[in-house]
């Protein structure tokens, strides 16, 4: 289960971090809306991700004996 939590982690992070990146790209380049979302919603999608990799790298942390 440990593993699983590792897993997720590092998918959900790595997630986040390329919405946010793509949200970053897009807005720069004078796109409002990317995929009919508008680019500050894919920012906090990406940083939800990230945020949701976080905890579960946390979790997967601390269960380790």
């Amino acid at each position: 289960m440990d593993d699983l939590w590792l897993w997720l982690g590092r998918i959900a992070g790595a997630i986040g971090i390329l919405v946010c990146a793509g949200g970053v790209v897009a807005r720069l380049s004078g796109m409002y809306f990317l995929a009919g979302f508008q680019t500050g919603t894919l920012l906090l999608v990406g940083t939800a991700a990230t945020v949701a990799g976080c905890y579960f790298l946390l979790l997967a942390h601390t269960r380790r004996r």
